[in-house]
């Protein structure tokens, strides 16, 4: 009971206080929100695009708070290239009749990958008796589904993944034609290294160098080549010496890479945390939306898709 007062008296207001601040103070946090919800309302009425049965395949870990993001960022996928794609959506575990129909009008022909789905396929490629581990962190941590959900899901053993709070302003050419013919992963470059854990310890678990500062907003792996022990062993290490971290995805993904020949985008052509001077003239081929470029996402970017 103390603990709850605690909370309730001083923590979570602190740590909404500290929010607000990041964010220029509460009006200005406030406007964000308003301009998300906005964008939610929008999305509703965007132009449908049609997913192709022969597309080129992109995958969407998304669901009740996140597909209109995802809709966004195909529809500005749409505007900017003529290549035909194929759109998977794997539910992350909010997906319900309504998604469903949203789905079904605006991306008429897109997959949906069902939580019925997922869980025949972990039951097939990761036993919960075998991987404790990883099962427990998709009930704490949803990130770690776009490794367990997605990379078990049969079919492509190439799987580029898209985060939902992307938009594309110029046609994706190195990430099209990874898609065409991909030798190796692909990743972006972050602002900053965000791994949460130590750079030592994770090249001592798997044993190579890896990337100062990939980023996982597009990320493209083989399937087949994963290692779900590694996986196992590795995330569990982790937390064990250094605790859990909000980037553990990031930083498992960065391990599955390693040194390995890769396609890196350039990040100054596909910008992680993008500046609001970069947003308002549409710089670069992809944004990524993360941290403090989230206000310059809800109130300036997607608008320029409804224009």
């Amino acid at each position: 009971m103390l603990q709850r007062i605690i909370n309730l008296v001083y923590r979570y207001p602190a740590s909404r206080l500290k929010t607000y601040k990041r964010f220029g103070g509460y009006f200005k946090y406030r406007s964000v929100i308003r301009n998300s919800r906005l964008m939610a309302e929008a999305s509703m009425q965007l132009p449908p695009i049609l997913s192709h049965p022969e597309g080129l395949p992109l995958y969407f870990l998304t669901g009740k708070n996140y597909l209109y993001q995802t809709l966004f960022c195909i529809q500005s996928l749409a505007r900017v290239s003529s290549t035909r794609f194929r759109f998977i959506l794997v539910d992350d575990g909010s997906f319900d009749e309504t998604l469903m129909q949203q789905v079904n009008k605006s991306l008429p022909g897109a997959e949906v990958v069902t939580q019925t789905q997922i869980a025949e396929n972990l039951q097939n490629a990761l036993p919960q008796d075998r991987y404790p581990f990883l099962h427990h962190k998709r009930e704490v941590y949803p990130h770690i589904k776009k490794l367990t959900d997605i990379h078990t899901i049969p079919g492509n053993s190439w799987k580029l993944v898209l985060d939902s709070d992307m938009l594309f302003w110029h046609s994706p050419v190195e990430m099209i034609k990874w898609l065409k013919s991909p030798e190796g992963p692909l990743n972006m470059l972050d602002c900053t290294p965000s791994y949460g854990y130590s750079t030592v310890l994770m090249e001592l678990l798997c044993g190579e160098q890896i990337q100062p500062m990939l980023n996982v907003g597009a990320i493209g792996l083989n399937s087949n080549a994963i290692n779900w022990d590694n996986l196992e062993h590795w995330g569990k290490t982790l937390e064990e010496k250094e605790g859990a971290s909000y980037y553990l995805e990031q930083a498992l993904s960065a391990m599955l890479i390693g040194n390995k020949p890769a396609t890196i985008l350039n990040a100054t052509d596909y910008i992680v945390n993008p500046e609001e001077a970069a947003v308002k003239n549409r710089v670069g081929v992809l944004h990524h939306y993360v941290d403090l470029s989230k206000a310059a996402y809800f109130n300036i970017a997607w608008k320029k898709l409804t224009d």
